[in-house]
């Protein structure tokens, strides 16, 4: 009887604490959200990310997990956040959030473009607005080209039958010419310093890993001269007979 009193007394008390929990949450979240459904902060977020103001639509994003944490949105706006970043320029941090997205969603359909994204991030990360006109990036630290290209290898064998596997593989044909050309520079690097068994490696590296770029010409050309330099005549003659056999058009483009 005491012990069913006691229950009476108790649930009133429990219930005034539950509503009270429930308004205070609620109180917390319209603070945050200005009465916002999540779909109306997830479309104001996006307008200030295509008005350039990527700060602004980061800060948006944040509060939108925090006030509607189970929502689809909250669960795409992670992905926006990492593409804002990538606007920002902030590569690094925008790849970190991706491969946390990777991590906590492995199997969720839009995980093949954080994959692809990642890509796309490493690539920009590796070029200067004078590439087109006066530097070349291969001439550069080629590490993020790495990094673009075997992220772009994960989305295809992760998921090679969406989009964004097809647009990767032809991303890869580009990394491919660049890191090989990458190889070229430093042989010829090498050449010029009289180094000429690095040189003859390098050239031989880019034959064997990087079959069918534009790079494997040069290289053989290449590698027939240091040959040459070492005397190892016969072994230059090989290298010509090759050049001339499958290039016969080739012209030499590099200076020593």
């Amino acid at each position: 009887m005491k012990r069913t009193v006691k229950l009476i007394l108790i649930l009133p008390l429990l219930t005034l604490l539950l509503s009270g929990c429930l308004w205070e949450e609620e109180t917390k979240r319209e603070s945050i959200t200005k009465g916002w459904p999540p779909k109306t902060f997830f479309n104001e977020a996006k307008q200030q990310l295509s008005n350039n103001a990527t700060e602004k639509a980061i800060e948006l994003f944040e509060q939108l997990q925090a006030a509607y944490p189970g929502s689809k949105y909250a669960l795409q706006s992670k992905l926006e956040i990492a593409y804002a970043l990538y606007k920002n320029e902030d590569y690094d941090q925008a790849i970190d959030h991706l491969n946390s997205y990777i991590k906590l969603h492995p199997e969720h359909f839009s995980t093949p473009y954080a994959y692809y994204l990642r890509g796309v991030i490493s690539e920009d990360k590796s070029r200067s607005i004078l590439d087109d006109y006066i530097t070349d990036n291969a001439q550069r630290d080629v590490d993020s080209v790495r990094d673009a290209f075997n992220y772009y290898m994960a989305l295809i064998g992760k998921f090679p039958k969406t989009e964004y596997a097809e647009e990767a593989k032809t991303r890869l044909i580009v990394l491919r010419n660049i890191l090989a050309r990458h190889e070229l520079f430093v042989a010829i690097f090498y050449s010029k310093k009289g180094a000429n068994i690095a040189a003859i490696n390098r050239c031989k590296y880019i034959i064997e890993k990087y079959p069918n770029t534009p790079s494997v010409p040069a290289a053989l050309h290449l590698m027939a001269r240091n040959y040459n330099e070492i005397g190892a005549d016969k072994l230059a003659e090989d290298a010509r007979r090759v050049l001339k056999q499958s290039y016969p058009l080739y012209e030499p483009h590099y200076t020593l």
